[in-house]
């Protein structure tokens, strides 16, 4: 295992991809780096050789790299935030903790792009997001590139002098090489259990890791009548996003009359199947953070806030000459709230809950009396999922779903226990 000293810095640094300043050249400096595909082992190439740069001071981890190569080799195109296509990339895994079990990546493109993701016993959740800054560099030998994390993007003890584990990361994707600092050897399990240790690190703070993301929204909606006229109708919505890291390894995330306006919607599909089409979820609150939910694919976030579960009764009032006026494709959230993490013996613990208000349907009568019919109760939606790891990489996991509606409308509730073994042979 590689080992490489904390060195404070108390000289400014401009983020803009040249690391050529004078904090840079005092910083510790980390190259040989070994190739982790295809070869594994393998000494990286001189004319291709990597040099990365680390050093933090009471705000931020500094890191930063010499990507040389050819300017001709270098694979870059843009793809948009949290993708890497087949670009070429550089980026840092660190384990605050070093559990060797939970940990995150932040990452660069050669044009620039940010790429950041948490790692949990051997899984990538690409949907979790940091804040933190970037710039890169293309030059006559390669590229550069200046990466600043702020601790607000970081979990880590109030210990005096800590010790992280940390590895560093490059791909060059025309010659299909991925190298690292410390040796990861695909053949086996996880890749926090394989990183480095970063020394030394003294008198850093954790800040309070709470943050608040109210919003208003407002919208105009005009719709022509038969009569060559037009109905205009307005709303206004507000609500907030809380998340709050609760310790080392747990977050708990709340969201309290959330608005998915802007969100993706979904392509048109004509499904003459008698199965029900499974759509992608795009609301973040449900994609971020979600692994520990997701175990044994019992949860299907969709239905919450999805189409009412009575959806086609009011039709059933159209045969005695009632008049549909609005009828809602969907329920509205009232609050949801998630809490997560995994300790440092390796028990994942997910606890998710979600309350959806009553969605109703507008009809009148022949004689224009207006009435309404439910189509959807107060939904309460539930889940608990309990997951530990043991030795070579086995696990077994316990969860509970529950669905408990207002009411005569039916309820669920599944349970399930998964287990996977495997002795030191696999």
């Amino acid at each position: 295992m590689r080992s490489i000293p904390a060195i404070r810095t108390e000289l400014p640094v401009k983020v803009d991809g040249e690391p050529t300043e004078e904090a840079w050249q005092r910083a510790a400096k980390i190259e040989e780096m070994v190739e982790q595909r295809p070869s594994f082992g393998r000494a990286e190439d001189q004319h291709t050789r990597t040099t990365f740069m680390l050093m933090y001071d009471d705000n931020a981890v500094y890191f930063a790299g010499i990507c040389r190569d050819i300017p001709d080799s270098i694979s870059s195109e843009l793809v948009g935030r949290d993708r890497v296509g087949i670009n070429d990339f550089a980026g840092v895994m660190i384990d605050t903790y070093r559990d060797q079990i939970n940990g995150t990546g932040f990452y660069v493109t050669a044009l620039g792009e940010q790429y950041d993701c948490k790692y949990s016993l051997g899984n990538e959740d690409g949907s979790w997001s940091a804040v933190y800054k970037t710039a890169t560099k293309l030059t006559r030998e390669g590229w550069t590139f200046e990466m600043v994390i702020p601790y607000n993007a970081l979990r880590f003890s109030q210990q005096p002098i800590q010790n992280w584990g940390i590895n560093f990361i490059r791909r060059r994707t025309k010659s299909g090489r991925q190298v690292s600092w410390n040796p990861i050897d695909p053949n086996k399990f996880g890749i926090m259990s394989q990183t480095g240790v970063w020394t030394g690190i003294k008198n850093i703070k954790a800040p309070l890791r709470l943050s608040f993301s109210p919003y208003l929204s407002s919208y105009i909606s005009n719709t022509p009548g038969a009569d060559g006229g037009s109905t205009t109708s307005t709303s206004v919505n507000g609500g907030m996003d809380v998340k709050y890291g609760v310790s080392k390894g747990f977050t708990l995330d709340m969201t309290l009359i959330p608005d998915f306006g802007q969100v993706q919607s979904d392509n048109q599909v004509l499904n003459l199947s008698p199965f029900e089409v499974k759509y992608n979820e795009y609301r973040a609150f449900f994609t971020e953070g979600t692994e520990l939910f997701n175990k044994g694919n019992f949860f299907y976030s969709r239905r919450i806030g999805g189409l009412p579960v009575n959806f086609s009764k009011p039709y059933a009032s159209l045969d005695t000459g009632a008049i549909l006026h609005e009828n809602p494709l969907e329920t509205k959230l009232i609050n949801a709230t998630k809490f997560s993490g995994r300790t440092g013996k390796g028990l994942g613990i997910g606890i998710f809950n979600a309350v959806t208000r009553p969605q109703h349907a507008e009809l009148s009568t022949s004689d224009g009396r207006n009435f309404k019919v439910e189509t959807n109760p107060l939904t309460n939606y539930n889940i608990i999922t309990l997951d530990q790891t043991m030795k070579n990489n086995s696990s077994v996991s316990l969860l509970n779903t529950s669905v408990i509606r207002d009411g005569s409308t039916y309820d669920a509730n599944v349970t399930a226990a998964m287990w996977d073994l495997y002795d030191k042979n696999v």
